[in-house]
């Protein structure tokens, strides 16, 4: 079968080209089960539409696939449309939140025909197994599609349990010197010179996450959370160092560590192992919380960590409880001061726009966070499907057209639905003087026009005010 691979740019020419982790192993599975297909990159080279149309338009492809987070949604039918115009008999298969969190809503309002549900990795094959013998999709677990004007759903395939199965992603698929000179923390840096240029790439450790915020929606929800040992994860790093020669590795996880025994565990392994390279990982805001910890944090910058990401959220409880964050702001607070005392930078966000919101709940959390030495990324409750908000919103009928709602939904900074008790305005307007408030206590200097990216709900046709 002839196939096509395309990468879904959410953000066409950004200077920051995050490698597709996701993708990169379902299309190393397909590689291993000796499937060939042209790949289509929109990150690493931003084509035109007229460039994508004439890709497309190449070949008389008989499968294409894609993946997409659920917030690329009006990029994923923009994507099919093209894809069905070129090529009206191809099959186009979708994976990734887009298909998990919306099957029917993709598959009745697009021109997807399957929506690969949950982890990829196994289905993609026995998909294109299926395919391409002509088998019925019923027999493919994982999978959802339409048959005789039918939505069928098979059951859901049981996860990957032990991860360190998995082999190394095949980098020769792709243009991978783009990824690791235009990656995040590459793209941020300054006054490098060419001895010390950063060299980045991400890499995942573990799959899902051991919390369940009601904000949240992530590709392995309501799936056990599995990590790879250390050294699995050092033996892709040694890899890459070895292969691309980098020197900074991003751990692109919804949650990196979740015990203290597991972090001392990773560090002392790279210690062992001899690798030089820096590296960053996500905890929870939780994770230490007493002197002793102090060791760890000590390890972990021995062996190259030069920071961490934990989520406060809010420092109201009532909203913290909404959002079923399980944490206290003493025990965020706690957790940065050693970090802090141990000499390692550490990065939060926060999310605003709960029904509880009030001027008094934004002006607290923009407080603890100036009070921790920490200016955060700023960020907008954004319901999105397969989330306990997005229920709520529903049930209180704010979303009277749910694919109407996601052709308008885009990145956090951005409020498309305000819940709160305050005009859009004032809440805006208290974000922005929490954010202005912070910038100028913590000296970070930014420009006012970067302190918070406003105005996006005045184009909305279906923001509703809740007040």
């Amino acid at each position: 079968m002839k196939t096509l691979v395309i990468n879904i740019a959410l953000r066409p020419g950004s200077p920051v080209k995050m490698f597709p982790v996701g993708l990169a192993y379902v299309m190393t599975a397909m590689k291993n089960a000796g499937y060939d297909f042209d790949y289509l990159d929109l990150i690493a080279h931003t084509p035109s539409d007229a460039q994508i149309e004439q890709a497309i338009s190449q070949e008389d492809y008989d499968v294409v696939c894609f993946g997409c987070i659920v917030t690329g949604y009006d990029k994923v039918k923009k994507l099919a449309a093209q894809i069905r115009e070129t090529l009206p008999q191809t099959c186009i298969i979708a994976g990734n939140t887009v298909a998990s969190s919306i099957p029917e809503i993709l598959l009745s309002n697009t021109d997807v025909d399957i929506a690969v549900m949950g982890e990829g990795d196994v289905t993609i094959v026995e998909l294109m197994n299926a395919l391409r013998e002509k088998r019925p999709l019923s027999s493919v677990a994982g999978i959802c599609y339409r048959e005789s004007g039918q939505f069928r759903r098979t059951p859901d395939r049981p996860t990957i349990k032990n991860l360190d199965e998995l082999p190394i992603i095949d980098y020769s698929l792709f243009d991978t010197e783009t990824y690791i000179t235009n990656a995040y923390d590459v793209q941020i840096a300054s006054g490098q010179t060419p001895e010390v240029v950063e060299r980045s790439m991400y890499v995942n450790s573990a799959r899902g996450c051991i919390g369940s915020c009601t904000f949240c929606y992530h590709a392995f929800q309501n799936k056990r959370y599995r990590t790879r040992s250390p050294q699995s994860i050092l033996g892709e790093i040694a890899f890459l160092i070895d292969k691309y020669r980098i020197n900074k590795v991003a751990l692109s996880d919804e949650l990196t560590f979740f015990s203290k025994r597991q972090t001392l565990a990773f560090a002392e392994a790279i210690i062992a192992s001899g690798l030089k390279f820096t590296w960053g990982c996500q905890c929870r805001a939780n994770l230490f919380d007493s002197e002793e910890d102090l060791e760890i944090i000590g390890r972990m910058k021995e062996a190259g960590c030069v920071s961490a990401f934990y989520s406060l959220e809010t420092a109201d409880p009532t909203i913290l409880k909404a959002m079923n964050k399980n944490i206290s702001v003493d025990q965020f607070k706690k957790q940065t001061q050693l970090f802090y005392q141990a000499g390692m930078p550490v990065n939060t966000s926060l999310v605003f726009g709960y029904p509880q919101e009030t001027p008094e709940s934004i002006a607290l959390t923009f407080d603890v966070c100036i009070d921790a030495g920490i200016y955060p990324s700023i960020g907008f409750l954004l319901p999105q499907p397969g989330s306990g908000m997005y229920d709520y919103v529903l049930g209180k009928g704010m979303i009277p057209d749910e694919e109407a709602y996601l052709m308008t939904i885009g990145d956090r900074q951005d409020l498309y639905l305000n819940l709160t008790q305050m005009s859009t305005e004032q809440l805006y307007a208290e974000v922005f003087k929490g954010a202005k408030k912070a910038n100028k206590a913590l000296g970070r200097g930014l420009p006012e026009e970067n302190l918070i990216k406003t105005g996006g709900y005045k184009n909305n046709q279906y923001f509703k005010d809740a007040s």
